[in-house]
C-alpha cells in the first residue's frame, strides 16, 4: 500500500471552489463540455484515493494547458482550477500576462534551455523539469527577491531511456545538494515521465519506483514532499502509488491541438 504523502500548498487545490459551483451557469456546450470533463476526472481522482485509502485533498490536479488559448485558461478557472502546466515558454509568457486578473498558479513542466531560465524565474511560481545543477543557478539568481522561493521537482529519468529528458538516478544526491544550497529554490520533490504502457502493472511498476526512490532520498532532503507523476492515461496507478499531483491536459481540455487547429 502507497504511503500517504503529506499536505502540500492548499493553493494548489483541485476542488472546485464553493461559490464558482453555484454561481457557474452553463452558456455554451463548451463549457457543459469541459464542466463535465473536469467533474469526471475529479471522480476519478476522489476513487483512486479511495482505493489507496488517501485522502483526496492531498492530490492536486495540474491542468495542462498547453497549445490551448488563453479563453480556456479562464474557463477552467472559472470552474475551479487554478493550477496550470505550460511547456512551451512565450506562449506561456502570453498568457499569463493576459491573465494577470486571476489568482493562478502557473506551473513550468517543459525541457529548460539556459536561455530560457530568465523568463521562467520571473513568472513561474513551480518548476517540475529541473534536471541539472547549472540549470538550477541560473534560476536561483534570476529569481526576484520579493518573490516566493521556486518550488521545484526534479525531473528522474526513471525509466532510463536515452531519448527522454530527466537527470539519472546516480546524479540525484549531488544535484540535492547543490539544490538545497540555493535559498531562493525550494526543493519539494520528484517528477517523472515513465514510458507510455497500457499494461496496468508496468504503470504501477515505474511509479512505485519512483515512489521508492523520494524514500530513499529524503535523508538527504527530509523536506521532500511532492510526486508529480501520472497524466490522463495512468493517474489512477500513480495515484495508487503515492502520487500527489497528476498532470493533466487531454481529460479537461480534449484532444492536444496543434499550430494548424488539428489534432
Amino acid at each position: 500500500m502507497a504511503p500517504v504523502m503529506p499536505a502540500i500548498d492548499l493553493t494548489l487545490s483541485y476542488s472546485i471552489h464553493p461559490c464558482r459551483q453555484q454561481s457557474a451557469t452553463m452558456r455554451s456546450m463548451d463549457e457543459k463540455q469541459m464542466a463535465n470533463n473536469i467533474s469526471k476526472l475529479l471522480e476519478r481522482v476522489r476513487f483512486s484515493a479511495l482505493k489507496s485509502q488517501r485522502d483526496a485533498a492531498t492530490i492536486q490536479v495540474l491542468a495542462v494547458s498547453k497549445t490551448r488559448p488563453a479563453a480556456d485558461i479562464r474557463l477552467a478557472s472559472s470552474l475551479g482550477l487554478i493550477a496550470f502546466g505550460e511547456n512551451y515558454l512565450q506562449e506561456a509568457i502570453e498568457k499569463i500576462n493576459e491573465l494577470q486578473d486571476l489568482d493562478l498558479q502557473w506551473h513550468f513542466i517543459g525541457p529548460i534551455q539556459s536561455n530560457k531560465t530568465r523568463a521562467i524565474a520571473e513568472n513561474f511560481d513551480w518548476v517540475h523539469s529541473l534536471e541539472r545543477g547549472k540549470i538550477a543557478q541560473r534560476l536561483h539568481e534570476q529569481r526576484p527577491p520579493e518573490l516566493r522561493p521556486l518550488q521545484v521537482c526534479i525531473q528522474v529519468n526513471i525509466s532510463q531511456e536515452s531519448s527522454k529528458s530527466g537527470a539519472s538516478i546516480d546524479s540525484l544526491p549531488t544535484l540535492i545538494a547543490q539544490i538545497r544550497k540555493l535559498p531562493r529554490l525550494q526543493l519539494r520533490g520528484l517528477m517523472a515521465i515513465p514510458a507510455p504502457s497500457s499494461d496496468l502493472k508496468e504503470q504501477h511498476r515505474s511509479f512505485a519506483q519512483l515512489r521508492q526512490l523520494m524514500q530513499e532520498l529524503l535523508h538527504l532532503a527530509p523536506e521532500m514532499d511532492t510526486l508529480s507523476m501520472g497524466m490522463s492515461a495512468d493517474l489512477e496507478a500513480a495515484i495508487e502509488e503515492g502520487s500527489n499531483i497528476v498532470r493533466v491536459g487531454t481529460d479537461i481540455f480534449g484532444a492536444r491541438i496543434n499550430a494548424t487547429g488539428r489534432v
